[in-house]
């Protein structure tokens, strides 16, 4: 089988690549320069973005001897994944861009012109598993270890996208991956993790945010109101805030009862960021939509027991999910915190992935 290995430059993505040759398979490897200029995005070997990650992606596949190309996808990965990401934030939302660039680069540009090119799959080094359904479709799974599971950021995958994939890790633990790079002698062994959103500098969204977008709504100061409507502090945009959030908010006025308050509402027109106590954040039903399944959709308007997970690696929470015409309505049988419309929710059968959607609005817990 014709294999394209996406080469991130890390240890993770160079162990797939070889494990995806050494099964006998025909690997080429490609490493996605996602912007034209490695500096506008990030500096330091912490992402995708840097010309050392590049360099460290092109000697790893030197050492497994397979050829070695670098896409140019900085012009869709602006207009897909940065664009939508500023989009977002200046609509109150809170995006996931590690998922955008799966759905849109990875998994779409990237493997669309792997096909094209006489490709069969696409290999990447997420920690996920595929098996075969009885019903002949490929199953997405969580990996084998749980804190390094990606299912939930490739929960954007359809059906014709699995088909065309190669997990190599997701049975491995990530440590057992380091020291089989240290085998194959591949340099990027000990090579860090990156954390941060890889085009954000210093992981500092707020000033990434305000640089980018110095007229748009959401980067002048505002006010910040308890629930009653009582000013208790100002804040210098909302841009980078998120629901939920408790650090940074500097309020003036403490709460009565001398407890945290984080964020409940954003309305980034008028600029009024509302705080309160966590457990006002307890959200008990989701409406979803751009709902993506992972294989066949679940039947309309039939209550399914199931559980979704709505951040990465964030826990699992009981829930009955109805799909609808336009979209997804999840029940939580277990309340969950500071969620916030433009997360995703991705829906699961035990260990395997059903789908996922975009969440749209919440409803709060009352009483």
């Amino acid at each position: 089988m014709k294999v394209l290995a996406a080469m991130s430059g890390g240890v993770d993505s160079a162990v797939a690549a070889a494990r995806a040759a050494e099964a006998g398979h025909e690997v080429t490897g490609v490493h996605l320069a996602l912007s034209r200029n490695p500096a506008s995005y990030r500096s330091g070997a912490r992402g995708c973005c840097t010309i050392e990650d590049s360099n460290d992606a092109r000697r790893a596949a030197d050492v497994l001897g397979i050829p070695f190309y670098v896409w140019d996808m900085s012009d869709r990965f602006h207009a897909d994944v940065v664009e939508d990401f500023m989009a977002e934030y200046a609509a109150g939302r809170t995006p996931n861009p590690c998922l955008r660039c799966n759905e849109k680069i990875k998994f779409a540009a990237v493997l669309d012109r792997a096909l094209a090119l006489g490709f069969d799959a696409v290999a990447t080094g997420h920690y996920a598993v595929l098996r075969s359904g009885a019903d002949g479709l490929v199953e997405l799974h969580r990996a084998s270890d749980d804190r390094k599971d990606q299912s939930y950021v490739l929960g954007v995958l359809t059906q014709s996208q699995l088909a065309h994939s190669l997990f190599p890790l997701g049975d491995t633990p990530k440590p057992l991956v380091r020291e089989e790079a240290a085998r194959r002698g591949l340099l990027v062994a000990d090579k860090p993790d990156s954390h941060d959103i890889c085009f954000v500098a210093d992981g500092d969204t707020s000033g990434w945010l305000a640089e980018k977008m110095p007229d748009i709504v959401g980067t002048t100061p505002g006010v910040i109101v308890d629930e009653a409507g009582a000013e208790v502090g100002r804040h210098g945009g909302t841009l980078g805030m998120t629901i939920g959030q408790r650090r940074g908010l500097h309020l003036g006025v403490p709460a009565a009862d001398g407890k945290p308050r984080f964020v409940l509402d954003i309305e980034p027109v008028s600029g009024t960021v509302t705080v309160g106590p966590r457990e006002h954040l307890a959200v008990s039903h989701i409406s979803g939509i751009r709902p993506l399944w992972a294989g066949a959709s679940p039947a309309g308007g039939v209550p399914t027991e199931c559980t979704v997970q709505l951040r990465a690696h964030g826990d699992e929470h009981r829930a009955v999910v109805t799909v609808g015409v336009d979209g997804v309505e999840i029940e939580l049988l277990d309340p969950a915190y500071g969620i916030a419309p433009g997360q995703a929710a991705v829906i699961y059968d035990g260990t395997r992935v059903v789908g996922s959607c975009t969440i749209a609005s919440t409803v709060r817990v009352t009483g």
